[in-house]
């Protein structure tokens, strides 16, 4: 299995195909575009019949085994061993070891119409981020230490994501991490998780700004290749693919969990921001998953479901991107977008390079079709499953009080945004499948307008908050962000 770039230049040595151990450490490529595989491996209905039957753990080597072969068979095996265990992910809210890593509940049944609820956040930081950042913790340790290297992972984050990876990353030798986030503009839990950490390899940076201006200044150090090299930067943001890929395993077992046979037939909705988790899903049935629908559930901040309505893809200005009550989704340039685009206009590299050089000077592009647009591809859409829609905070406030006096679950209210936007789009006799997001005690404060009281929180976290926190407030300039990170790396 080799990698190339989505913007890849039309020379021999720019297209040369690239390893998985190759990209791992990476992000962004050095053309400044994202890898995929050359092409996506296929899986057959005797593998899905044989993946029924195996734990998590197998499963997760049965699929990453098609992307990483340039890992010895054993090794990869024995990361997915240490990783998916029940010790790792916890069934928090029993707080007992999980039986199911990612287990089913069936939320409703109205007639031959089925709403399921998938939990992701068994892991330590409670989101659903932790499925993929463990396993790249220790894929990152087992690549660097075969070379005696170091690695300074630089990321941006909304909430989650930031927390995940240094929870991961904490402690691992030669890794240090250095990631960003918007000042005063996450939950107050969230915060405390992430600034909360003593551990001397994790660099907490709260910048005057919205998670695009992190993410911005993200992909502005990511480009400047000399640095990058100088500095030792990798990323642990979805634009990084191991960490893509590894999420598109609880869309295999989500599928297999609720079905008996592969002549049936899945849809999922995905709480989306910057498109990570959705595309996730996008592979998985190029792969040959048997997705009916892919359903895009945005809040306020509705760039995905503005383009999947009518084929506009319009980055909003900071100044236009709301600060709500599922701030993980508050982003307005979805940075894994660029993947499906890619797929969407027939792997031409070409065009999308012109697509995202016009992103950057223009703020947008439209594939609607229409007079003066950029292209007719929206006619595609449909044919990769994709829907969408939106959720508004009197929209998360109804369903979290409608779920807990239905189902006495607790959601979290960027799964609130999944359940709303779901409800819309179900269809007679294909199961819907949410992806949970996080566990509602991440975002209290939402829980405790909704339903009156607290969240339950499980052991370890009772008083997060009140720990204390090491941070530093910057501001966007990315050249003192450069000073700053090389001033705490002694390269």
């Amino acid at each position: 299995m080799h990698y190339v770039s989505t913007r890849a230049e039309p020379t021999a040595a720019a297209q040369a195909p690239e390893a998985f151990s190759d990209i791992l450490l990476g992000g962004l490529a050095p053309d400044g575009g994202l890898y995929l595989p050359a092409e996506y491996p296929q899986v057959s209905g005797a593998e899905l019949d044989a993946w029924r039957k195996l734990s998590y753990a197998d499963l997760a080597f049965a699929i990453l085994s098609k992307f990483a072969t340039d890992i010895p068979a054993a090794d990869l095996k024995a990361l997915c061993k240490k990783t998916y265990t029940a010790d790792v992910y916890r069934n928090t809210r029993a707080g007992e070891a999980a039986k199911e890593i990612t287990p089913l509940r069936v939320l409703e049944q109205d007639g031959d119409k089925t709403l399921i609820l998938q939990a992701l956040s068994n892991g330590p930081t409670l989101a659903f981020k932790d499925m993929a950042m463990q396993l790249l913790g220790n894929l990152f340790e087992y690549a660097l230490s075969k070379n005696n290297a170091e690695l300074n992972i630089f990321g941006a984050t909304s909430g989650d994501t930031g927390s995940a990876a240094e929870y991961a990353m904490r402690g691992k030798k030669g890794i240090r991490v250095f990631m960003l986030s918007p000042h005063k503009k996450m939950s107050a839990f969230q915060s405390a998780q992430m600034f909360s950490l003593q551990d001397p390899n994790i660099f907490n940076i709260a910048v005057d700004g919205v998670f695009d201006d992190c993410q911005d200044m993200v992909k502005a150090v990511s480009n400047d290749l000399g640095y990058k090299a100088a500095q030792k930067i990798g990323t642990v943001n979805s634009i990084n693919w191991a960490r893509v890929v590894a999420q598109v395993v609880y869309y295999f077992r989500g599928y297999l969990g609720a079905t008996t046979e592969n002549s049936q037939k899945v849809s999922f909705t995905v709480p989306s921001g910057n498109f990570g988790n959705i595309c996730a899903g996008h592979i998985a049935r190029m792969m040959g998953l048997p997705i009916d629908k892919l359903v895009a559930a945005t809040n306020e901040n509705d760039v995905l479901d503005e383009f999947f309505r009518t084929g506009v893809y319009r980055v909003r200005k900071s100044s236009e991107t709301y600060h709500t009550s599922s701030p993980s989704m508050d982003i307005s340039k979805a940075s894994n977008f660029e993947r499906f685009v890619y797929d969407l206009v027939g792997r031409d590299a070409k065009r999308v390079r012109a697509l995202f050089n016009k992103v950057e000077t223009a703020g947008g592009f439209d594939l609607s079709g229409k007079p003066g647009s950029d292209g007719d591809e929206f006619k595609l859409v449909a044919g990769y499953g994709f829907l969408s829609g939106k959720s508004t905070h009197k929209d998360r406030l109804d369903t979290i009080r409608d779920v807990q006096d239905d189902f006495d679950i607790t959601i979290d209210t960027h799964t609130a945004d999944g359940i709303k936007v779901a409800r819309e789009h179900m269809a007679p006799g294909v199961p819907m499948i949410v992806l949970e997001t996080a566990l509602a005690a991440k975002f209290n404060e939402t829980i405790l307008d909704a339903l009156g009281v607290d969240a339950e929180r499980p052991a370890g976290f009772e008083d997060i908050e009140s720990l204390p926190q090491k941070f530093v407030v910057m501001t966007t300039d990315v050249a003192k962000m450069k000073a700053y990170i090389a001033a705490n790396t002694g390269l």
